[in-house]
């Protein structure tokens, strides 16, 4: 057998690892594994040397687990009480590898079985990972540790399942607590990852509402003096990380987390501890120089991506490109993807910096904020003291650690802290001047963390002594002398400019000409948060910007940036997202600008699609990052809408290749970020430039027709191809409110698709809004075409539409709607109380007197004004509706 084994272990010889198999797919081998996995006393014998006596085991192992797994049920009782106490031996194998192994097969064995087949199983891990006979290795207690792990992992439901009265979890708890506070057992990263195992799946039950967090709610108080105890473990870095996730994972918790609140006194102090500095990482902050004039390395730029889309809304206001960089220091850092021992990195393979890194200190600031956020004023009270005595204090380490806690507690806190921000944010200014750069950068982040408050000020005295001071500090240290300083500023202004919106506007001046400063003075990598900052301002000040003298200031150093930067750069992606904001919030003053920019997204979404196709043809050709499409394609469509019709239409028609082409070929694109991108596009090319798009309407149509076929999409993309169907949703009303009669041959096709979606119970309330009003608009000048089929979507097209906002859109709906009942008022019949329904909820609406909705009103009246004719009964009808709706159409429509 072990000859089978070495045979396995064999990259090259497939005969002998062909055999081997054989050998080993038997129920009968099982005896053999186990024996060589515990390493028998006859393996002495075979000569075997060290490094390969661990690899015949292991693969013992290994193959034990999947003969046990494939051959369960067919072992005897007496096989299967040999093959486990030699488990249990390898257990206590001085080597790490063979008890992780030896712990995976005991999983097997209880998952084959069950928790009842090896009832002496627990106990005896239990007694070695608390050492109960007082003579346990260390290398043992972390083994029966680790396997108790795997165990709670892999069988979690059984473990929670009632046995004689007892659920398993219940008796492992406490037996658990014991180990971490017993004199004969070392806590260690075993023991930790143990229990954050078995604490999640409680955790995870404490959230069923059938289950109660009461059974681990007696055992609180020991848990949080062992975590307490752990975190303040400062020879064993990672093991104090592990004991700080621990309030992270209750305070996330919604039910258990207030199980917290009695010991707050113990558990805050420790975590404002824990947010210093560590040594090694000071002394390589205070290294560090001046960089600011530095190039920057080709490792310090990130790549980058297109943001991630709203769909189309039914009421047509402009969603499409909201690029959210990721602002300041963050707080929820944690990575769950590593295993125990790997070396965090970045997206290019190196180590991640002291930045990135997820670690104590990051994470204690984290938990703080979430205990912040659930118990507010009691957690401020505990940290005040702390910060009085710490954000003065001479070592900048301390105080710096201290403007970490003052940022942490402000969402949570906010209400206790309001009273202190008087002195406090005058204070926290004066660490914009500090002279150590770590200081000033966590001072932009905590005041960033405060811009809410000091935006909605409405003395102006108050703004003039708190906002403008903030607003302008931060703006002065985007200039600083560091990177990181400067990217910490801008992540913090483009906080603030989240928080004040429009109550910027007085102050764009300054604001445009310290950005046109750091256009000029940032390098590569900062560029990326400064046109976050640039497009924040122009969503929230919108036509503001477009004064003359804003726009002489800002657009030249954009343009010189924008013919500076490569159509291959992935710089080019946040570049075209902020000039999409420019543009919606200059409108037509951006028409100089568009010239050159509209024929460069023309020129890269062309280069695209042909390396798209050359790749077809090649598969040795790497396939084009499909990011330039989408972030091209939504800047011509903010460009669309900002300018006039004919300037607009200029730009389309003077494209080469023919814009419409290009367009065609994005709606069949394989990636629905692009064919989301291309819909939207298309429903403004209708709103805004219809008679340059209505020549290519037969061509266009056809895909249109196809992409909104359910069936079309991809379970694994289903989020992402309902984004799709909505958009097109929305291009196809859009599309039918110009063609007009036009529309004619395409109804059936569109109706049986629009049908689909909307009866399907999947698909999300904002696309079948769209569709709905997509139906609609078909209605107003094809309504003999919908009237046949009206009884089949009448119903669900009422019970859609009438929660919508009240929007032109859904005035066009109804007016189609309503002309399609005119011409088959008896298909009604289902629903007709339904209809008269939403008919007293548009009377009782503003749109009532509105002349632009004439059309409308006299739709209603003519079809309720038709039912009275029709109904034999009429007044017995309408007592079926309530008083307050009888009313309502009596009134309105002369009932």
């Amino acid at each position: 057998m072990v000859g089978y084994l070495k045979d396995a272990l064999s990259g090259h010889d497939q005969n002998a690892q062909r055999h081997a198999t054989m050998a080993k797919s038997s129920p009968e081998t099982a005896n053999y594994l186990a024996y060589i996995l515990s390493d028998g006393p006859l393996l002495k014998e075979l000569g075997l040397d060290s490094p390969d006596k661990i690899l015949v085991r292991s693969s013992a192992a290994i193959n034990l687990k999947n003969t046990i797994k494939a051959y369960s049920k067919a072992y005897p009782d007496t096989n299967l009480v040999y093959v486990r106490s030699l488990v249990l031996a390898a257990l206590q194998d001085s080597a790490s590898q063979i008890r992780n192994f030896a712990g995976s097969v005991i999983s097997e064995i209880v998952q084959r079985g069950g928790i009842l087949s090896w009832p002496e199983l627990l106990p005896e891990l239990l007694a070695l990972a608390g050492n109960d006979r007082g003579n346990v290795s260390s290398e043992t207690q972390e083994g029966a540790m680790s396997a108790l792990a795997k165990i709670c992992e892999d069988n979690k439901q059984s473990l929670d399942q009632v046995y004689n009265g007892q659920r398993p979890l219940a008796i492992i708890i406490p037996k658990l607590l014991d180990i971490t506070s017993s004199p004969h057992s070392k806590p260690s990263p075993a023991v930790i990852t143990s229990l954050d195992i078995i604490l999640a799946r409680l955790f995870h039950l404490a959230n069923d509402s059938s289950d109660s967090p009461g059974r681990i709610r007696p055992h609180m108080n020991g848990l949080v003096d062992f975590f307490v105890l752990q975190q303040r473990n400062t020879d064993d870095p990672d093991l104090a990380l592990d004991a700080a996730e621990f309030w992270l994972c209750v305070g996330e918790n919604r039910q258990l987390c207030e199980s917290l609140a009695p010991f707050l006194d113990k558990i805050v102090p420790v975590l404002l501890e824990s947010m210093v500095y560590e040594e090694e990482d000071i002394l390589r902050l205070e290294g560090e120089a001046e960089d600011a004039d530095q190039e920057d390395r080709a490792e310090d730029l990130k790549p980058q991506f297109a943001t991630t889309k709203n769909p189309r809304s039914a009421s047509n206001s402009r969603v499409g490109i909201n690029g959210e960089a990721a602002r300041g220091f963050r707080l929820d850092q944690a990575d769950d993807e590593l295993s125990e021992g790997e070396v965090e990195e970045n997206e290019e393979g190196s180590p991640a910096s002291l930045e990135e890194r997820w670690n104590l200190r990051k994470c204690s600031a984290a938990a703080l904020d979430v205990l912040a956020s659930n118990f507010h004023g009691p957690v401020f009270a505990i940290t005040l003291p702390y910060l009085n005595e710490n954000l003065r204090h001479h070592e900048w380490p301390i105080r710096e650690a201290a403007v970490l806690a003052v940022g942490a507690v402000a969402d949570g806190c906010m209400e206790a802290v309001t009273p202190h921000l008087p002195d406090l944010i005058p204070y926290l200014l004066s660490f914009l001047d500090d002279r150590e750069p770590t200081i000033r950068l966590i001072t932009c982040w905590a005041l960033g963390r405060y811009s809410s408050w000091a935006s909605h000020l409405q003395n102006p005295s108050a703004r003039q002594r708190y906002f403008e001071p903030m607003m302008e500090g931060i703006l002065n240290r985007m200039l600083d002398k560091s990177k990181k300083v400067q990217e910490a500023a801008a992540s913090a202004f483009a906080n603030l400019e989240e928080k004040a919106t429009k109550g910027l506007t007085p102050y764009c001046g300054p604001i445009i000409r310290q950005f046109v400063q750091c256009f000029s003075r940032y390098k590569d990598r900062n560029m990326f948060i400064l046109y976050d900052c640039v497009q924040t301002l122009a969503e929230h000040v919108g036509p503001a910007l477009a004064q003359q003298e804003l726009i002489d200031t800002l657009m030249p150093a954009m343009i010189q940036r924008w013919s500076k930067v490569s159509d291959r750069s992935q710089e080019i992606f946040p570049l075209l997202e902020c000039l999409s904001y420019v543009a919606t919030a200059l409108g037509d003053a951006f028409a100089p600008f568009a010239t050159g920019v509209f024929p460069r997204c023309i020129r890269i979404v062309h280069q695209c699609l042909e390396e798209y196709i050359m790749c077809i043809n090649n598969e040795a050709l790497d396939k084009p990052n499909k990011d330039f499409l989408v972030t091209s394609l939504d800047l011509m469509s903010a460009i669309i809408q900002a300018l006039p019709p004919d300037k607009g239409g200029e730009l389309v028609e003077n494209s080469q290749p023919r814009f419409f082409d290009l367009l065609l070929f994005c709606m069949e694109d394989t990636s629905n970020d692009v064919r989301q991108s291309s819909y939207a596009l298309l429903g403004d090319c209708a709103v805004n430039i219809f008679e340059h798009l209505q020549p290519f309407l037969p061509a266009i149509i056809p895909s249109l027709i196809q992409q909104l076929d359910l069936d079309n999409m991809k379970d694994q993309d289903i989020e992402s191809g309902f984004s799709v169907i909505n958009n097109a949703c929305w291009s196809c009303g859009e599309i039918a409110m110009g063609e007009k009669v036009g529309m004619g041959p395409y109804v059936e096709q569109m109706y049986q698709r629009l049908l689909g979606i909307i009866s399907n119970p999947e698909v999300p309330t904002s696309v079948n809004e769209n569709a709905v009003i997509a139906l609609g608009r078909l209605g107003i000048h094809c309504s003999p075409n919908l009237a046949p089929h009206l009884g089949e979507f009448a119903k669900t097209f009422l019970q859609i539409i009438g929660p919508v906002e009240y929007t032109d859109e859904k005035a066009d709906a109804f007016l189609g709607f309503n002309r399609t009942v005119e011409r088959n008022p008896q298909a009604m019949e289902n629903c007709l109380v339904d209809y008269f329904k939403a008919s007293a909820a548009y009377a009782d609406h503003s749109w009532f007197k509105v002349p632009n909705y004439a059309d409308l009103a006299e739709s209603f009246q003519r079809n309720l004004l038709g039912y009275k004719d029709l109904i034999p009964n009429f007044e017995p009808f309408l007592l079926q509706l309530s008083e307050g709706n009888l009313s309502k159409l009596r009134e309105s429509f002369n009932l």
